[in-house]
């Protein structure tokens, strides 16, 4: 009965936690119109989420396309399908890999400073000094971070992927010995629209679950050093978590 009931308490305390997000998230959206007239606080969170991640996207989108290239063609090489070796790589990068490898690298370099900074600002009482003030913070600090992370996830998923591309036939032409145009051809030939849809729809949809994920584990840190560690960690954890389980899910809805 004991562990009934302490199954029953979790999934309660579960439902209430997303009860709250679905509540913070509401007031987000209920705050974008009038954060959007102050574009500035917007683009320096664009340049902060989306430019400053770069580095960290082109390096791996490299290095998965060139490992996508290497575990293909031992793959395609059992059947003599060698020359699919460009399609292949490009679909697997537009529909899965690219918008959640993605993902899962925005958590942990945008999404873990959202939390640290905005879980600071709770720690040092600055969010507490808006209201104060009568200023909303999360009009002021919340609403621009998450839409500058929202806009710059799909633009990091399609940059992720283009590299990708790029790694891929960079490693596959240059040491397996493909042959450049079937590379390029097989690409054209295979690659559809609704690949490409696929891949910036998941990115924007783990855009904003990250980017939500990540203000509001910030804004309800517990205002001590601990806290604001494990506000950073949580926005990991959960950002992972929900990433791969809303992956599935858009997987299954447009396949």
């Amino acid at each position: 009965m004991s562990a009934i009931g302490e199954l029953v308490e979790g999934a309660g305390t579960s439902l209430a936690e997303v009860g709250r997000i679905t509540k913070f998230f509401g007031r987000i959206l209920g705050q974008i119109p009038a954060a959007v007239t102050k574009p500035g606080l917007i683009v320096d969170q664009i340049y902060n989420a989306g430019a400053l991640s770069l580095i960290i996207i082109m390096t791996s989108g490299l290095f998965v396309g060139a490992v996508l290239a290497l575990q293909g063609f031992l793959v395609l090489q059992r059947f003599g399908s060698e020359d699919a070796l460009g399609g292949g790589a490009a679909i697997a990068l537009l529909r899965e890999l690219g918008p959640v490898i993605t993902a899962l690298l925005f958590a942990g370099r945008a999404g873990t400073a959202l939390a640290s900074e905005i879980g600071l600002m709770r720690a040092t009482d600055q969010l507490t000094a808006m209201e104060m003030m009568a200023v909303d913070p999360i009009r002021r600090v919340v609403v621009p971070r998450f839409v500058g992370g929202v806009v710059a996830m799909p633009l990091l998923t399609l940059i992720f992927i283009s590299i990708g591309i790029l790694g891929a036939y960079v490693y596959g032409v240059g040491t397996l010995g493909v042959d450049a145009a079937p590379f390029w051809s097989q690409m054209r030939a295979n690659v559809a629209v609704e690949d490409v849809t696929q891949g910036v729809i998941k990115g924007a949809v783990f855009g904003v679950a990250c980017s939500l994920i990540a203000v509001y584990e910030g804004f309800t840190a517990t205002p001590t050093a601990e806290g604001v560690g494990q506000a950073t960690t949580n926005t990991v954890v959960n950002s992972a978590v929900m990433t791969l389980i809303l992956d599935l899910m858009l997987s299954a809805a447009m396949a």
